[in-house]
């Protein structure tokens, strides 16, 4: 006996039908929010990228090398319009900054021989100074007051040792920081009148004197010379902008 199979219509209820719309509600408002995060990201990514193009800058051509090497005595190289001239100092000089006690865990004279003074960490009167990483400098810029330093050696015998064991010239354009890896080179601006200017840092300072304990507050120390370019040699301090230059060997 033949058998025959009927075909039913299947019919799906509607309270099947209610996991599946709310999934795919579920589908369409997850896809909403993934659209969300990626426009979000897209929003971070371009502003990244204008932040490293800021951060950048303008790239400066230097002609020459501009660190002393072991068989070096004296150098001289060029930045744009600005040049510097760079002497190593004898190690019987003493330093312009006499009251950095220790470089590095050294005697200060023994660190400069041995060549560990780009970040190494220093006391003066008993307060540990740690510089920055190169890698950090290079994004470096603040704003504050500066001063100049520096006077006092015309007066005296002989020469005097920068805190890298350079030779202290008040005239070049150089400059003392307590942070900053040595030697580097910043952009100095004289918000008070818009001048602007290159220096070599190439010292330790300012640090709080014993009578002005404020003084240490300032951010970075010129050189007279550098100090006459920026026009502020007569009144002493200036508010001033200071950021790391990017260098190009040409």
């Amino acid at each position: 006996m033949p058998l025959y199979f009927r075909r039913k219509k299947s019919k799906i209820s509607p309270l099947l039908l209610l996991p599946l719309l709310l999934t795919l509600a579920s589908c369409s408002v997850i896809e909403g929010t993934f659209s969300a995060i990626k426009s979000t990201f897209s929003v971070l990514k371009t502003g990244y990228r204008v932040a490293k193009k800021t951060v950048k800058g303008t790239i400066w051509v230097v002609r020459g090398t501009y660190e002393l090497t072991k068989e070096t005595t004296t150098l001289v190289y060029h930045i744009g319009k600005f040049t510097f001239e760079v002497v190593r100092a004898p190690l019987a000089y003493p330093l312009i900054r006499d009251d950095i006690q220790t470089m590095d865990g050294l005697p200060v004279k023994e660190a400069i021989r041995l060549g560990r003074v780009k970040a190494a960490p220093y006391t003066v009167k008993g307060r540990h100074y740690a510089p920055m990483s190169l890698v950090s400098a290079q994004t470096y810029e603040e704003t504050g007051l500066a001063s100049w330093y520096g006077e006092e050696t015309r007066r005296l015998p002989g020469g005097h040792m920068t805190a890298n064991g350079e030779l202290f010239n008040p005239s070049a354009l150089t400059a003392a920081h307590k942070y900053l890896p040595l030697p580097i080179h910043v952009q100095v601006t004289n918000l008070e009148n818009g001048k602007s200017i290159i220096v070599r840092v190439n010292d330790r300072g300012p640090f709080p004197s014993r009578h002005n304990a404020e003084s240490g507050n300032r951010i970075i120390d010129l050189s007279r010379g550098a100090a006459e370019q920026l026009g502020f040699v007569e009144q002493g301090v200036a508010r001033v902008h200071v950021e790391t230059i990017q260098l190009e060997e040409a």
